[in-house]
């Protein structure tokens, strides 16, 4: 498939309005506290004991606040804060084990906060609590990837991880230079980066990715390529270039961030433009979002083979998984619904040492979300719609089912941004940034109410 990408300033100002990420639909905004852990139970008995697990546990603890994170996250430098937490999780594991007895975990991630704010002996231990409920697969089969700061990890940490199994390593870098970090709290040095990034290789880790973010205060074209150049000479094997979203009334860390200082509109496009043309010529593929990869890597593959898929940590390749969320505030997606958390980390332990799971909000799927999650994942994924393999696995007639949305994206096919025929949908390369716009179209939610405000801009 044309996997290019064209940057067309004068639609992405025209089309760039705020909107959801898709990493789920329905999305975050329909999830309601009504949906209760009761009912997580009832879904997750129903759910396919053939089909594999994929796990995700929320380790929120940091030991310094990035401005611009928007994570849910405890700051704190004492590192004795962990332990108290991980004794809950170990509990919620089990409370998790019990409803998915002998299925095997083809996907593991951790996520944070910082997952390596735990010690050696607390990360085994999580490990070894986690096997002791669900049955991991072997290194060749398993994708376990963990989230790291270079300035929590060393060559010995690498080593450890990958000991305990992990295979996949994303880094987060955000940006190299200097003023920048000043301005977001995030001090760290090229030399750290490198260094964990080469133990990683050294380990043995099959993929690694690093993590950048454009639009922070006191970006520019040129001090931003800097960084760049950087990252393409250290070869990763994934690159994710994220949008920063400036939502201080969302994110209190983020008032901390001086908007004067932010880029203009204009200024920062055009460091997407330069990323855009910058990785492509080094070789990467544009996935989707903000995601690259080299053309042998897993996601690429699966692009072009029509497997890709998307879930609440972004592109992955295993669709056939129910998502089993564990921590505070982490998401599950398990046969007919999604599931959350609670944000609160007393609640999360008050709940658990009940012997309850800390649901607290979700939703269950009904057929119409079910068929219009299809068509938004496929547009996300493959940029394209085939109308006659969709018709015919839902049994609908496309045309008449989506008669409005079609009719929606006829002003977007004059533009260029898709082509639409008798057989397909098909985003062209100047619409794929501009993705989130067009499945936006399909989403039911967003024609009933004024949901886009509380999300972040397109570009």
């Amino acid at each position: 498939m044309d996997q290019s990408v064209v940057l067309d300033a004068a639609l992405i100002s025209r089309y760039d309005k705020s909107g959801p990420r898709y990493t789920s639909y329905p999305t975050a905004p329909q999830f309601s506290e009504e949906f209760t852990a009761d009912r997580y139970r009832h879904h997750a008995r129903c759910s396919d004991p053939e089909s594999p697990l994929s796990l995700y546990f929320h380790l929120p603890f940091c030991a310094t606040v990035c401005f611009y994170c928007a994570c849910t996250k405890v700051i704190t430098n004492n590192r004795k804060r962990a332990q108290p937490y991980l004794q809950r999780l170990y509990r919620e594991i089990a409370l998790q084990g019990e409803l998915y007895d002998g299925r095997c975990v083809d996907q593991l991630h951790w996520g944070g906060g910082t997952p390596t704010f735990l010690s050696a002996e607390q990360m085994r231990e999580l490990m070894q609590a986690t096997a002791d409920h669900f049955p991991l697969r072997d290194d060749d089969q398993g994708e376990y990837s963990i989230e790291i700061d270079p300035r929590e990890a060393d060559e010995d940490t690498m080593q450890l991880l990958r000991e305990l199994g992990f295979n996949r390593v994303s880094l987060g870098v955000q940006d190299f230079d200097a003023h920048v970090q000043r301005a977001v709290n995030r001090i760290q040095s090229e030399e750290q980066t490198r260094r964990v990034l080469q133990a990683a290789r050294d380990c043995g880790f099959r993929s690694t990715s690093v993590d950048l973010i454009y639009g922070l205060p006191l970006q520019s074209v040129e001090s931003f390529s800097v960084t760049l150049d950087k990252i393409v000479a250290a070869s990763p094997d994934r690159i994710s270039v994220f949008n920063y979203a400036h939502l201080p009334r969302l994110f209190k860390t983020q008032k901390q961030i001086a908007e004067r200082q932010l880029p203009a509109a204009a200024e920062k496009l055009a460091i997407l433009a330069h990323v855009i043309e910058r990785l492509t010529d080094a070789g990467y593929v544009y996935i989707g979002m903000d995601h690259f990869a080299r053309p042998d890597d897993e996601l690429a593959i699966a692009q072009r083979e029509g497997t890709l898929y998307r879930n609440f940590q972004g592109y992955a390749t295993h669709a056939s998984c129910d998502l089993v969320g564990m921590g505070m505030s982490a998401i599950g997606s398990v046969a007919e619904c999604y599931s959350q958390n609670t944000r609160d980390i007393a609640a999360y332990c008050e709940h658990l040492d009940r012997d309850q799971l800390p649901i607290v909000r979700g939703v269950e799927l009904s057929r119409e979300d079910h068929v219009r999650r299809d068509a938004i994942t496929r547009l996300m994924c493959d940029f394209s719609i085939h109308k006659p393999t969709f018709s015919a696995r839902w049994e609908i007639d496309f045309d008449s089912y989506f008669a409005r949305e079609l009719g929606e994206l006829l002003p977007m096919a004059e533009d260029g941004l898709v082509r639409l025929d008798e057989q397909a949908i098909e985003i062209q390369p100047v619409g794929r940034l501009l993705v989130r716009n067009v499945c936006m179209v399909f989403d039911s939610y967003l024609h009933s109410a004024n949901g886009a405000q509380m999300f972040s801009r397109a570009i």
